[in-house]
């Protein structure tokens, strides 16, 4: 007989408890019950929650898809019937691996705006928002109203893009003269030019 518990206490511990056969021998009338007890590995793991939103790194991602220590996977089951497992299941996958365990950085990097008391959702962003959005160094933010002036300011003034046209990086070498846009030209797609922006995230992580 095999018998696995799994039970919630402040998130999840998981535990494989034991594993234990018997065997009933049949001599001279009398029987005899042998129990064998074999020991196994005890598997512990806790659950974490945070923000929806988040950015995972390439060998992370890799490590939930093959998942070489089956963790992933223990973990995805749980979390199917949750509902809202973004929520938790990246962050406890990996809260739970040694190996990335130290990878973490405790922000979303988003600017977001709460209501006073908070509602389900958070406050509309809008021009009158701009100077805190920068200030807060982060270089994501939500939620905007659709189509509303302060995506065109942060395209302006953040982003140095005109309507229509990509965001400038290193790799556009065209002229900017009379609106003209200087990504029309392309010169080495490797090139990466930190701007003020990036300037801002460092000092933020």
């Amino acid at each position: 007989m095999h018998s696995e518990l799994s039970f919630d206490l402040l998130g999840i511990w998981s535990a494989s408890v034991f594993s234990l056969s018997v065997s009933v021998l049949y001599h001279t009338g009398i029987i005899h019950v042998i129990v064998y007890m074999a020991p196994i590995i005890i598997h512990l793991w806790f659950s974490v929650l945070g923000s929806a939103w988040m950015v995972l790194s390439r060998p992370f991602i890799d490590y939930t898809i093959w998942g070489w220590d089956n963790l992933p996977r223990t973990v995805l089951m749980y979390y199917a019937n949750f509902i809202s497992s973004p929520e938790g299941y990246f962050h406890t996958v990996i809260c739970n691996a040694q190996e990335f365990l130290n990878t973490t950085v405790n922000s979303d990097l988003h600017f977001i705006s709460w209501d006073n008391p908070p509602k389900q959702h958070p406050h509309h962003l809008n021009l009158a928002d701009m100077q805190r959005m920068i200030d807060s160094n982060a270089p994501f933010a939500r939620k905007f109203p659709q189509d509303d002036p302060v995506l065109d300011k942060i395209d302006s003034e953040l982003l140095s893009r005109g309507p229509g046209m990509f965001t400038p990086g290193g790799w556009c070498i065209g002229r900017r003269e009379n609106g003209t846009d200087p990504c029309s030209t392309i010169g080495n797609t490797t090139v990466l030019r930190p701007g003020p922006g990036a300037k801002r995230r460092a000092e933020r992580l």
